[in-house]
């Protein structure tokens, strides 16, 4: 690993500090930047996002993708986990806190919007961040672009089903435009991408060549990663700094749904004997969330300033550094698995 990977958790911290001291020191900047949008999809966050994915795209050998199939066991953990765990246990996570726990703490109407967001969050399994996640616990490039695109797939269906039911709300709207333009951007392009770069360098079985443009490509990937980080708390900054204590009631359930959603799917990987490359990304999955989606859902649901959006930015806030325990958790016991 390289001195970037190595301490990652180290400079994921520094550029959460840095996004929350310029986000306020410099709050207008920030503005502009989240200005920046196409159907609630950030276009600076999908030009990072785009800048981490693509060298993982470029690993990835088609070549090898239709044996999937043969392993069809790591896809099952994922659906299981992502559509029929996951939702249920975030929406009963919610009221638990809120209509029991926290009642003294937050006012009904409040709590309603908080299990709101909470509800999207868990409606919506992650999509781009989880090859990063999968780069660094060693996951098959393969196998995890299959995983994310059946994913994508029954989120074009399931979603709003889901999500109405737990809502309660019948006429739920979608935002088709940023479920689909997600999609091509996050997925879609960077994956072209990929093909096409891997091809030309492929050419004429030349795979020192290959190698060498993976090595050069690793430390854009993690820069990609740290500035989106910054980015992502600038935007907040003022919500983190003025609403502390809200910020950490409705942090407590998405911790406890995080940890304990892994703690299911690792585990349940385990019994099933999934060999670590394949386990470490199908768990991940299922335990990060879309988080893109689900904040432009909120947004457009409840309204800009509402409790369910400010619910999915928590979902965002708590990402990254709960991902990073979880990856190093995941290294630390590769030995439990085939």
């Amino acid at each position: 690993m390289g001195i970037f990977e190595r301490y990652l958790s180290v400079w994921v911290a520094l550029c959460i500090a840095a996004g929350v001291l310029l986000g306020n020191l410099v709050p207008g900047l920030f503005s502009l930047v989240a200005g920046w949008e196409i159907a609630h999809v950030n276009l600076a966050v999908a030009v990072l996002i785009w800048v981490m994915i693509y060298p993982m795209m470029v690993q990835i050998d088609f070549s090898s993708i239709k044996d999937v199939g043969k392993r069809p066991k790591g896809l099952i953990l994922t659906i299981v986990i992502n559509w029929l765990v996951k939702p249920f246990t975030m929406a009963a996570l919610g009221w638990l806190f809120f209509r029991v726990l926290f009642v003294d703490l937050v006012d009904p109407e409040s709590a309603t919007q908080y299990i709101a967001g909470m509800i999207l969050l868990g409606v919506a399994p992650c999509t781009a961040m989880v090859f990063v996640w999968s780069q660094l616990t060693k996951g098959d490039p393969n196998y995890t672009l299959v995983q994310v695109s059946v994913n994508d797939v029954i989120m074009v269906f399931a979603f709003a089903p889901i999500a109405a039911m737990l809502l309660g709300v019948s006429d739920i709207t979608v935002p088709w435009e940023t479920l689909l333009l997600s999609v091509v951007l996050y997925v879609l392009l960077p994956l072209v991408a990929g093909i096409i770069t891997r091809r030309r360098l492929e050419k004429g079985g030349n795979q020192e060549r290959l190698t060498a443009f993976l090595a050069t490509m690793k430390p854009w990937s993690v820069l990609g990663l740290l500035a989106t980080v910054v980015l992502l708390f600038g935007f907040q900054a003022e919500v983190i700094i003025g609403q502390p204590e809200t910020i950490v009631l409705i942090a407590i359930p998405l911790l406890l749904q995080t940890y304990g959603i892994f703690a299911v799917a690792y585990g349940a990987a385990k019994f099933m004997k999934l060999p670590h490359n394949i386990a470490a990304p199908a768990c991940l999955i299922g335990t990060s969330n879309f988080f893109e989606l689900a904040v432009a859902v909120a947004i457009s649901l409840f309204g800009l300033h509402s409790g369910a959006a400010l619910a999915t930015v928590v979902g965002v806030l708590v990402e990254v550094p709960v991902m990073l325990s979880l990856v190093y958790f995941v290294n630390r016991t590769r030995r439990w698995f085939p």
